[in-house]
């Protein structure tokens, strides 16, 4: 870089990338501070779009990274209690080591998702460029930054690259329950009318991951109220006779039946996150993805509401 970033572009980079420690929640603040620093400022619009990958992409592969580990973990812990207690040999003082291991690496890895945000904050705060590891200087050549910043005449980055990328983002935030929402929503409102394909994309992720919610609540609501009925049926706390009841048998069978319809609603989850992800590679490799069924419904109330604009 030739110059010193200004003290505004100093701030925005900092705060979108200390947004990450938020967990989540912080996913508004990179779109927000790309929104309002594009175009005049390079420097900050690809530290927010960079922040805003991590907190997206960089969150994706973390969480199952973590999960990942959690599972290995379990099942190493167990394969190796289990042999100590074929041969009698199991002691506190091992499990303990165990169950320490275990908290070590689960509390590790989330401390180490936090540390590189704020390397990047300090690195910002001083006017340095940072970069994420891995994605960092392939997100400054597909935006362009590099170039725009070497050049003797001012460029912008590549237009078509940052909607893309945002739009991208929103896809693949659906992994973040609730709040992966906010960004594809702050993208259609600050830059919808600027870019109709980033309007779309934005639109059709923030309905879709609308009604990967609604599923996902919807199967708590059904465990409840199953549970709820096994309560009022059997009276449950108060005699437990009541469970060999008619009514008891009854309540029984809406608990579990609630409980099965609940289990499967969570086992179907991850194919909807594995379609978001799809979604967003897509759009990163140049296609104007549309999710089945609800793209062209998407598309179609634009269309229309696009053509209503006309009229007036």
């Amino acid at each position: 870089m030739k110059n010193l970033p200004t003290t505004e572009e100093r701030i925005w980079s900092v705060l979108a990338h200390l947004s990450a420690i938020a967990v989540g929640m912080g996913i508004l603040l990179p779109v927000i501070g790309w929104s309002e620093q594009r175009r005049k400022s390079n420097y900050a619009s690809f530290q927010c779009l960079q922040a805003l990958g991590y907190q997206s992409l960089g969150y994706t592969v973390w969480l199952l990274t973590y999960l990942v580990l959690i599972i290995v973990l379990v099942a190493i812990l167990t394969i190796s209690l289990g042999f100590m207690a074929e041969g009698n040999n199991v002691s506190g003082s091992i499990v303990g080591i165990g169950t320490g291991i275990f908290f070590f690496v689960i509390f590790g890895m989330l401390s180490l998702y936090f540390l590189f945000p704020m390397i990047a904050a300090v690195a910002c705060a001083l006017g340095k460029d940072f970069r994420y590891p891995i994605m960092g200087n392939r997100l400054a050549r597909y935006l362009g930054f590099e170039a725009s910043e070497s050049g003797d005449e001012r460029t912008w980055l590549i237009e078509d690259h940052e909607d893309r990328w945002v739009a991208a983002m929103g896809h693949f935030s659906v992994i973040i329950t609730i709040w992966g929402m906010i960004a594809p929503l702050a993208a259609w409102i600050l830059q919808g009318k600027r870019s109709l394909f980033l309007k779309f994309q934005s639109m059709q992720t923030l309905v879709y991951q609308a009604g990967v919610t609604i599923v996902f609540i919807g199967a708590g609501v059904i465990y409840m109220f199953g549970f709820f009925v096994f309560i009022v049926m059997t009276g449950f706390g108060r005699n437990m006779s009541e469970l060999n009841s008619s009514a008891g048998i009854v309540g029984l069978i809406f608990l579990f039946g609630s409980m099965l319809i609940a289990l499967i609603i969570i086992l179907f989850l991850p194919l909807f996150h594995i379609l978001g992800q799809w979604a967003g590679y897509r759009v990163l490799k140049g296609d104007d993805y549309h999710y089945p069924l609800l793209g062209a419904m998407v598309e179609k109330r634009i269309t229309n509401f696009i053509g209503q604009e006309k009229l007036k």
